[in-house]
């Protein structure tokens, strides 16, 4: 572990027990497949057998004349579902993207007038059990116009291409300009950044290379597929019980579908089974809140895994063009970059997070970066751990990498010469704040990984960074100090990355407390305040900011108690480092001072229990980098790629919990690398999904990979109390060019399109 100017706690830096362990082993954690509730009926989903086709009718009546069905629902069933669909600035949000109106929200949700890819939901049905929902599916006859689909970016940006919104119209976002175009496309939005004088800087160029690259859609790889249960109840109040990363997110998304206002809503978020983006939308919730408003029961539904590919949300597939000049001696003078990225169905990919990215661990004068969304006859796209980056600097530092050869230059070094380094301004003119680019490039190239020599035939060794802004947004939490010393946490934040320890370890060290003091529990929309997603590396943060103010508060109430025991002013009594209160000697000079647990027994003498509620939403959330070094083997007779050492270099801030983090970044370089070497979905010409599981979508497992070591880098970030750095979706940027990198090394073969699997890598040798 490499420090800079890191401070000596005495809980954060430590490796507690997970508060969740036990109930996960021991099978007692409730997910929402666990739920049953009194009277409950099943719902269940027809899915479109077509990528792209005019619905012409429904009929549902022999479904609802089965006997056991209790209700049926379409897209007519959500209020305003005539309404126009119109583009709104909320596309471009590095955590949701494609939170666009409620109109293309609820026609993803169950298809309005077209059905737009293959597993589209077209109507639903609740029964009293899941055989009878199926055959009740069967009995719907619906009528289709059958269109031509697009699944590929480029093709959907031709003239010609077939048009899956006739009224979507360009928006163009660029130096502060918002227009629109009046021309039926496909390209829902362009997004431009510019700095400097793109042409001067390259005519100081020595060297230009400008290559092009294309990725496919990859799939989150969750385990526990989505899962709603509803009880919109004769009151008029819905309760829902989901497995979701963000319970208000999904309350406000339901509510805006229905039309009903957030307070008649309660969320309860249910334990998750793996997520990374892919859990932040919301698919099956006003489904089944229709269904049980129709029916007045309670209901429940889940997808397959079939349906968990064909309608849930991958991330982007990509077309990424890169131009980058640098002087003789290494130095970047002109970066003209273009990146256009799949939506799906509609607006709203993460390309607008993806251009911040892309340069981001450079020092650049002169650049050009363009974003353009483009929808598709596929799944709307959902986060996917650091959305939108690893597209955009797999295609940057495949280009680095290309540059540094051509120079005869290290490319660590090449990199030194180009880092980011505080003051320095980013693609969108804004000085970067302390960040450890620098830090984590110098420990690459000291690490014995690096250093150490290749060896065998067709092996090579390959490097690359990546870089994620992290989030902030509001969280909020509550917490109560009992009479015995423990201290009731309740949080708004979904725990999928090890919050539940993190958080209550900052709060621990705030107050000087041991870290089983704190009892953290995750609650629903109405027991605490608003909370946004667990997501963006934002939670630790965010959470850690929430946890330190109920510290401060804490300490600050126990100080007044104290004052009211002794009969002094609350301002002579100290808060110690070790959870105690310190008071003025007394009148006969004995020392005065309780311990956090002896105080915390007279409380209800001196005014009750404390309890105390906070939000927070700060904006310092600290820019983190990674580096990756990569050795790997290519078997030229079957085209397989074997990693054999893994090391990522990443700059952390502070480790709170050094084995959660070590963890995030080991999950976050396996999803990488099945990115590039295995995953991707496979379309036939009718644009049908043709690998929807896990047997056919090739996921990275155990004896695919060594040991991923990982080694943490600590600048702290100066603007969070205990210099918190988000750690999750850094991780999953560098792998595929680190690889593509490695590869070229060992065969002398460059890729320009992910993923490089056995039958692409034998295309080139062959």
């Amino acid at each position: 572990m490499v420090a800079t100017d890191k401070p000596k706690y005495k809980i954060i830096g430590t490796r507690p027990a997970r508060p969740d362990g036990v109930d996960k082993v021991t099978g007692r954690a409730q997910y929402g497949a666990d739920l049953k509730l009194e009277g409950l009926i099943y719902g269940a989903v027809l899915r479109s057998p077509h990528a792209h086709a005019i619905i012409k009718s429904i009929d549902t009546s022999k479904a609802e004349a089965l006997p056991g069905v209790h209700a049926v629902a379409t897209n007519a069933d959500f209020p305003g579902s005539n309404e126009v669909a119109e583009m709104k600035s909320t596309e471009w949000r590095a955590l949701e993207p494609g939170k666009a109106n409620e109109r293309w929200a609820a026609d993803n949700i169950l298809a309005g007038p077209k059905a737009l890819y293959h597993g589209h939901s077209i109507a639903a049905v609740a029964a009293d059990d899941m055989h009878i929902a199926q055959d009740a599916l069967a009995l719907i006859e619906v009528e289709y116009e059958l269109l031509p689909p697009v699944v590929d970016v480029q093709d959907a940006m031709q003239e010609g291409s077939p048009i899956l919104h006739s009224d979507l119209r360009t928006g163009v976002r660029a130096a502060g300009v918002d227009t629109k175009s009046d021309i039926e496309t496909n390209l829902a939005s362009h997004m431009r950044l510019e700095r400097g004088d793109i042409e001067e800087g390259f005519k100081q160029a020595d060297i230009v290379v400008e290559r092009e690259f294309t990725s496919s859609q990859f799939h989150q790889g969750y385990i526990e597929p989505q899962n709603a249960t509803a009880w919109w109840s004769m009151d008029g109040r819905l309760s829902v019980w989901t497995s979701t990363q963000g319970a208000f997110s999904a309350r406000d998304a339901t509510a805006d579908i229905l039309k009903i206002p957030v307070s008649d809503i309660k969320v309860t978020p249910m334990e998750i089974g793996g997520g990374f983006g892919g859990k932040i939308p919301i698919y099956l919730e006003p489904i089944a809140a229709v269904l049980s408003k129709k029916s007045n029961r309670p209901v429940k539904m889940w997808m397959d895994r079939e349906a968990v590919f064909q309608a849930t949300g991958p991330t982007a597939s990509s077309y990424s063009k890169v131009k980058i000049g640098v002087t003789k001696d290494g130095k970047i003078t002109a970066a003209d970059c273009t990146f256009a990225m799949g939506a799906g169905a509609f607006p709203g990919s993460p390309v607008g997070a993806g251009v911040q990215c892309a340069l981001a661990p450079y020092s650049i004068e002169n650049q050009v970066v363009d974003g353009l969304d483009v929808v598709l006859n596929t799944p709307k796209t959902a986060a996917y751990r650091a959305p939108g980056a690893p597209a955009t600097e797999y295609a940057v530092e495949s280009v680095i990498d290309e540059i540094a050869e051509q120079l005869d230059m290290d490319p660590i070094d090449l990199r030194l010469a180009n880092v980011a380094e505080e003051g320095d301004r980013n693609s969108s003119g804004t000085p970067w704040p302390k960040i450890g680019a620098k830090d984590v490039l110098e420990a690459m190239k000291s690490h014995p990984h690096y250093l150490s020599e290749i060896q065998g035939e067709d092996v090579g060794r390959g490097i690359a960074v990546g870089f994620w802004f992290n989030g902030g947004m509001e969280s909020s939490s509550s917490a109560r100090v009992n009479k015995d010393g423990s201290i009731a946490l309740i949080m708004g934040s979904t725990d999928i990355g090890g919050t539940r320890a993190s958080i209550p370890m900052q709060m621990a060290e705030t107050l000087g407390v041991t870290y089983e003091q704190i009892a953290p529990q995750v609650t629903d929309t109405d027991s605490v305040g608003y909370t946004a997603v667990t997501g963006g590396s934002r939670t630790t943060f965010a959470g850690g900011w929430v946890a330190y103010e109920l510290g401060q508060m804490i300490k600050s109430e126990m100080k007044e108690r104290a004052a009211k025991i002794w009969d002094v002013d609350s301002g002579s009594i100290s808060y110690t480092d070790d959870g105690e209160i310190v008071g003025p000697n007394d009148k006969d000079g004995n020392e005065q001072k309780f311990s956090f647990n002896e105080l915390a027994g007279k409380l209800q003498s001196t005014g009750g229990l404390i309890a105390v509620s906070a939000s927070s939403s700060h904006t310092t959330q600290g820019a983190a980098y990674g580096g990756h070094i990569v050795d790997l083997k290519v078997d030229r007779d079957t085209g397989k790629v074997e990693i054999l050492r893994y090391t990522a270099v990443q700059d952390v801030g502070t480790a709170i919990h050094p084995s959660y983090v070590e963890g995030q970044i080991q999950g976050g370089v396996a999803q990488g690398i099945g990115m590039a070497l295995n995953e991707e979905y496979y379309y036939d010409d009718d644009g049908h999904l043709m690998n929807g599981s896990f047997l056919d979508y090739r996921i990275p497992v155990a004896n695919d990979l060594p040991m991923l070591d990982v080694e943490l880098v600590e600048v702290p970030n100066p603007g969070h109390p205990y210099g918190v750095r988000g750690v999750g979706e850094v991780p999953i940027v560098p792998p595929q060019p680190t690889i593509r990198n490695a590869m070229y090394d060992a065969i002398g073969v460059r890729f320009y399109h992910n993923p490089m699997s056995p039958r692409r890598v034998l295309d080139e040798l062959l």
